[in-house]
């Protein structure tokens, strides 16, 4: 049976869509341009470190900041940088208010060097409140502005860069006087701190992991022999 006949109207259409007789496929005009064009983007993302771009699900707790109670080290020491900025005497809640302050001193002093400023920490936790004078009940209020929990020892800031070591303490210096809470200068290859205590030299992880150490006036007074001991009773 022969294959049924097109009429010339419905043909016209088709043609476009003809494969040619060579091997090779040739995709038409009208959609080369939109297969050529790339979807993605290898450029970094600009994502803001002072405020979540999604917003929050639901209103954050007031929390506390993470304590290393099994004796963790993370987030004490240079990762990127070769200088940085770390809190040392108490964990707390920091403004992003608070944070771009001092991203703006260290940019201020450092100002037409090359260097690049990582941040270690990112306002994502959201502070409400609610008005003076009013009763208790009705939630936690309405959004006041976001903030980050942020750790003893925790490393804030780090930089990296062709800059003498005197001009970036003097802009961390800056940055901390200027932020809530007391900071230290740290550099690439100090040793991480376990809660306040530096683990270096004669002081290991596995000393400070132990339930409770003798010092040694207890060492010495173990050795001390018991004066009940010494009383003969007639």
């Amino acid at each position: 049976m022969p294959p049924p006949r097109l009429c010339a109207s419905f043909q016209a259409p088709l043609s476009f869509f003809s494969i040619p007789s060579s091997r090779s496929f040739v995709l038409p005009q009208l959609y080369a341009p939109a297969l050529a064009s790339r979807s993605f983007s290898t450029s970094q993302p600009t994502l803001n470190w002072l405020s979540p771009k999604a917003g929050e699900s639901k209103k954050s707790r007031k929390g506390r900041p993470r304590v290393p109670t099994g004796g963790s080290t993370k987030g004490t020491t240079i990762v990127w940088g070769d200088y940085g900025l770390r809190m040392r005497d108490h964990h707390r809640r920091v403004s992003a208010a608070a944070l771009k302050i001092g991203e703006d001193t260290i940019r201020k002093r450092l100002r037409g060097m090359q260097y690049r400023l990582y941040m270690r920490v990112a306002a994502n936790i959201g502070v409400y409140k609610s008005g003076n004078e009013s009763r208790m009940g009705g939630g936690k209020g309405n959004f006041d502005h976001w903030a980050t929990r942020v750790a003893v020892s925790k490393i804030i800031f780090e930089l990296k860069g062709d800059i003498h070591e005197q001009v970036v303490r003097d802009a961390f210096r800056l940055a901390g006087n200027k932020m809530p809470g007391l900071y230290e200068f740290v550099k690439k290859g100090d040793p991480p701190v376990m809660g306040i205590t530096k683990v270096d030299g004669d002081i290991t992880a596995a000393d400070l992991k132990r339930p409770r150490k003798k010092l040694p006036l207890e060492q010495t007074a173990a050795r001390i022999p018991s004066t009940a001991d010494n009383v003969s009773y007639s």
